[in-house]
C-alpha cells in the first residue's frame, strides 16, 4: 500500500522495522545492520498556469497555482508522490530492548542532478520581474548535504529518544493522514508544505532537536523540542502529539508553537539594488516574514477493506515574534535575509485547514485516490484594510480550494507508475496579486524504490 511507502519516506527508522521506503527487510541492502536505501521518482507534467519549472524546487513545478503563473508549461517533473532520496540506516543492539539508531538521507532532484534547494529557487529570482520568473517556492530543503541527519537509542519498552535534524511531529502526521501522504503532485498538504510544517515550509523539518516517541498498547504520545543554541526563545519550537487507534479507525491530536518562524520570498529589484550598501551578498540573500506561529491539528482515518477514510483539521495563528530577527540573520543552507518584517501580523492572522480523501484498492497493486482540500484565511488587515473580503490585498479574508484524483500500480515493491492531475483555485485575498487564480497539473510518471 502507498501508506506504508509514505509513511517509511519520512518517518525515523525507529518507527518502522522496515528497510527503505516500502521495502521489505528481506529485499533490503543491509551490511551489519546498516541499510542504503533511496527512491527516485520522475515524470511529466502540464500546468495549465504556471511559471517556468525551477530545477532547484524539489518538485521543479509549483503543482498548485501561484502569483507569478503567467505560461503554461510542459516537462519533467521530479519527486511527484514522494521526495527523491538517497539514505542510510542502521539499527544496532546495546543492552536489553534497547538498540542504538541513526538515519541521515540526502534530497536531489532527478531531472537537473542537483540538490533539493528551495531556497535557492526562491534566490534565482530576485530582481526579475514576475513574467521572467521561474518558479519559486520556500521549503525546508535548502541544499544540505543531508536532508534528515539524526542518532539516539530506542526500546520498545521506554520508547526512542533522537537527536538532530529531525522531521517534525506534524510533517509526520500529515504524511500518514493525507489521502495523497504529501504526494506533491496531486495534494495541497504535499504542493504547498506550509500547512504540514505548521505554517511555515521550512519547518516540516528542523535542525537541533530532540524527539521522544512512546508507544503503550494502542496509545502513542510524542514530544519534540527545538533548541537555537542560545539563551532565550527566540528560533525555539515545541511539538506535541497524542493518537492511538482501534481495529481500523486511527485518530491524532498535535500541537505546535514555533518562534521565529521564517517565511522567505525573493528580493525586488529595489531590494537587489540595495544590496551592496547593506553589505550582503548578492547570490544568497532573500527578504523574510517572521512570526511566532501556533497551531493544533486533529487528523483520523479508518479503513474498510479495500477502502480507506482519510479526514483533517488544522488551525494555525501567526502573530508578530516576541524577537524579532535582525536583518542579516542566517538561515537554512547559510541563506541571508537582507530585508526582515517582524511587524506583519499587528491583527494576527488565522488560517484554517479541512481535508477528506478517499483511497480505494481495485486489485491488489492498484490504488485509486480522490482528495479534496480547502484552506481559509481570516481577514487580518488593519485601518482601511481591516474585515475586507475582496482582492484588494492579501490581507483581506480569502480562501484556496483543490481536488485531486490519481491512479497507482504497483509492478512490484520496487516499481511503480502513477498518473493523476490537481485543480486548484484561489479567492479574495489569498488571489490578491495573482496573474491568474486558477490552475491544473495533469502528471504522469514512474517511482523506482530500494
Amino acid at each position: 500500500m502507498l501508506l506504508l511507502t509514505g509513511i517509511l519516506a519520512a518517518t525515523p527508522v525507529f518507527a518502522q522495522q522496515k528497510t527503505g521506503p516500502g521495502v521489505p527487510s528481506d529485499d533490503s541492502l543491509t551490511w551489519y545492520g546498516i541499510t542504503l536505501y533511496g527512491v527516485i521518482d520522475a515524470g511529466i507534467q502540464y500546468d495549465t498556469h504556471s511559471a517556468p519549472f525551477s530545477p532547484y524546487r524539489p518538485a521543479a513545478s509549483g503543482n498548485i497555482v501561484r502569483s507569478n503563473d503567467y505560461g503554461s508549461p510542459v516537462g519533467i517533473t521530479p519527486s511527484n508522490m514522494g521526495q527523491s532520496r538517497v539514505g542510510l540506516q542502521g539499527n544496532e543492539h546495546l543492552v536489553g530492548d534497547f538498540s542504538g539508531v541513526f538515519q541521515i538521507e540526502s534530497f536531489f532532484n532527478p531531472q537537473s542532478g542537483q540538490l533539493a534547494d528551495s531556497l535557492r529557487s526562491l534566490s534565482a529570482n530576485n530582481g526579475k520581474a514576475v513574467t521572467r520568473q521561474n518558479i519559486g517556492v520556500d521549503g525546508s530543503s535548502a541544499g544540505q548535504a543531508f536532508q534528515t541527519a539524526f542518532v539516539g537509542f530506542k526500546s520498545p519498552t521506554f520508547g526512542a529518544l533522537t537527536f538532530g535534524r529531525q522531521v517534525t511531529l506534524l510533517s509526520e502526521g500529515a504524511i500518514q493522514y493525507d489521502p495523497n501522504f504529501l504526494s506533491t503532485a496531486f495534494g495541497v498538504l504535499g504542493a504547498s508544505n506550509t500547512y504540514a510544517g505548521a505554517g511555515s515550509s521550512e519547518t516540516n523539518r528542523l535542525d537541533d532537536t530532540v524527539k521522544y516517541l512512546l508507544k503503550v498498547g494502542a496509545v502513542h504520545f510524542g514530544a519534540q523540542y527545538k533548541f537555537n543554541d542560545s539563551s532565550g526563545s527566540a528560533r525555539t519550537a515545541y511539538f506535541a502529539n497524542l493518537g492511538g487507534s482501534l481495529a481500523g479507525a486511527s485518530l491524532d491530536a498535535f500541537y505546535s508553537k514555533i518562534n521565529d518562524s521564517v517565511t522567505a520570498s525573493a528580493l525586488s529589484a529595489a531590494q537587489v539594488a540595495a544590496l551592496p550598501a547593506l553589505g550582503f551578498p548578492a547570490g544568497n540573500s532573500l527578504a523574510a516574514t517572521i512570526a511566532d506561529v501556533t497551531s493544533y491539528a486533529f487528523m483520523a482515518s479508518y479503513r474498510f477493506d479495500p477502502v480507506r477514510v482519510f479526514a483533517g483539521y488544522e488551525h494555525i495563528k501567526y502573530d508578530d515574534p516576541g524577537t524579532p530577527l535582525s536583518a542579516g540573520y542566517t538561515d537554512i543552507g547559510d541563506y541571508v535575509l537582507a530585508f526582515v518584517t517582524n511587524n506583519a501580523y499587528v491583527d494576527p492572522k488565522q488560517v484554517q485547514v479541512y481535508w477528506t480523501g478517499v483511497r480505494y484498492t481495485v486489485v491488489r497493486g492498484l490504488d485509486l485516490t480522490a482528495a479534496y482540500y480547502h484552506v481559509h484565511q481570516d481577514a487580518y488587515g488593519t485601518g482601511t484594510q481591516a474585515g475586507c473580503s475582496t482582492t484588494a490585498h492579501g490581507t483581506c479574508s480569502g480562501s484556496l480550494e483543490g481536488i485531486s484524483f490519481d491512479a497507482d500500480y504497483r509492478f512490484n515493491v520496487h516499481f511503480d507508475v502513477y498518473a493523476g492531475a490537481m485543480y486548484s483555485g484561489v479567492h479574495d485575498g489569498m488571489a490578491s496579486g495573482y496573474l491568474y487564480s486558477t490552475n491544473i497539473n495533469p502528471t504522469i510518471g514512474a517511482r523506482y524504490k530500494f
